[in-house]
């Protein structure tokens, strides 16, 4: 694949702010709708942490839960919701070709050694993102990007790493990251931030150092507008109109 266009001229929803169209912020507005900033005290479950959003109103307040398979039990329905929303998200609005059912989007990845960081309010999920080591093994599936590397994931690139994909257990992989289009302009920031600073402490609480991922090519000044460092590992693609490019984030440094 060339150029990359590995997804044709299927819609496009963004992630990050200067991405996405504005029509789309605009179809479902919501008046002051985050005011807390990314400051919070962590509380540790076992298999995972939840983190209270403080807000000027409590009714404002949301979560970062970090679901396991093991722990997912004590938080309801949260990680069926987490799956409709990634379903509405991948498959309604970008298109994607990808496994469903009864409403829920899923994939090979989604195994018991993954955890799913989830931003949630009133049981409404406005983000999420998915982690996985980069030494799973899932019959002939290692994970994302180094089974693309493989070509066993026709629909991505090939060549969307400089180097062979790493196998390390301080280093997982980042898939499935989206922000809700329910989340307005002014709040996406916020939720953006208290997404990526969730994946980080998921991927410490495991004994990562390091997370490797697909992201805007406009990486390195969102991430350091977050105070997260982050290198390039692969050139910039085209993927679903998007400009994006393989990067590897520190995440031992940056604390939450």
């Amino acid at each position: 694949m060339g150029n990359h266009e590995v997804f044709g001229n299927r819609k496009a929803h963004m992630v990050f702010p200067e991405l996405v169209p504005q029509r789309e912020l605009e179809r479902r507005p919501f008046a002051n709708f985050f005011t807390w900033r990314s400051n919070r005290k962590e509380h540790s479950q076992e298999g995972g942490v939840a983190y209270p959003q403080p807000a000027t109103d409590p009714d404002l307040a949301t979560l970062t839960t970090t679901l396991s398979v093991q722990n997912m039990h004590e938080f309801g329905n949260l990680f069926v919701t987490y799956l409709k929303a990634r379903r509405e998200v991948f498959i309604t609005q970008k298109g994607w070709e990808l496994p469903e059912t009864d409403g829920m989007e899923f994939d090979q990845y989604d195994t018991p050694m993954a955890r799913w960081i989830v931003i949630h309010r009133h049981g409404e999920v406005l983000a999420g993102v998915r982690i996985a080591p980069t030494t799973a093994r899932c019959g002939n599936h290692s994970y994302m990007l180094r089974d693309a590397q493989l070509g066993l994931i026709p629909q991505l690139p090939s060549d969307a790493l400089y180097e062979e994909a790493p196998v390390s257990k301080y280093i997982w992989e980042a898939t499935r990251l989206f922000v809700s289009d329910a989340v307005p302009a002014k709040g996406r920031p916020a939720v953006q931030t208290a997404l990526m600073k969730g994946m980080a402490s998921a991927a410490r609480s495991v004994g990562a150092t390091q997370v490797i991922g697909i992201v805007p090519a406009v990486f390195k000044r969102w991430l350091k507008r977050i105070g997260m460092k982050a290198n390039a590992v692969g050139p910039i693609m085209k993927i679903d109109g998007d400009r994006v490019q393989a990067a590897l984030m520190d995440v031992v440094e940056y604390a939450s």
